[in-house]
């Protein structure tokens, strides 16, 4: 009976580095990356005049999509990376059927709200591929205090879980995370079950 593939979920509040780690992991073991930000960028380039905005009406379709993707590669063997921004309600329900065709293993990316805010501030000034988010909202809602960084509701599922600080580059480095992906738990550091 072959393996069965591996699903590496990175999960965090915006702007920790989740989709630039998730691009690195998914070079470094050689599989497709799909990221959540990107599928949305894409439709929003066929969505003439879409405006980014916490209701935005492209969410849901974005996260079917997400969703479809992963499954669609993971029923075919593919081990993969996927990244999005979602809390617990959102990445629960689209992981749980997973379980039952991957092996899940959870990388929570955390960083410091002031960094958080640097970095939201810095893309939302130099990214021309943000369109499809609501980079000023999200600094608007932390400057009103509706909304905290701290607050993000990790994924709850019992699966590995590997929290990685990216306040100065990764805690723990690429070439561990790896290894706990790849289920090579030597030397590296104790795991968190959920």
């Amino acid at each position: 009976m072959p393996n069965r593939p591996v699903l590496a979920v990175v999960s965090g509040p915006p702007a920790t580095g989740k989709s630039t780690l998730a691009r690195i992991l998914g070079q470094a073991l050689g599989c497709p990356t799909i990221i959540r930000d990107e599928i949305k960028q894409g439709m929003v380039m066929s969505t003439p005049g879409h405006q980014a905005e916490a209701d935005d009406p492209l969410n849901i379709p974005t996260m079917d999509a997400f969703f479809e993707t992963i499954t669609v590669l993971l029923r075919a063997g593919v081990t993969l990376v996927a990244e999005a921004a979602y809390q617990d309600r959102l990445w629960r329900p689209g992981l749980e059927p997973l379980s039952e065709i991957a092996d899940i293993r959870v990388i929570r990316c955390v960083t410091p709200a002031s960094t958080i805010v640097g970095r939201i501030t810095q893309r939302a000034r130099t990214d021309t591929h943000r369109a499809a988010h609501a980079d000023a909202a999200l600094l608007t809602d932390m400057e009103a205090g509706t909304y905290a960084p701290d607050e993000f509701v990790p994924i709850s599922l019992d699966v590995p879980t590997l929290v990685v600080d990216t306040a100065d580059g990764y805690s723990p480095g690429p070439a561990v995370i790896e290894g706990f992906l790849l289920g090579d738990s030597r030397g590296g550091p104790v795991l968190d079950h959920g």
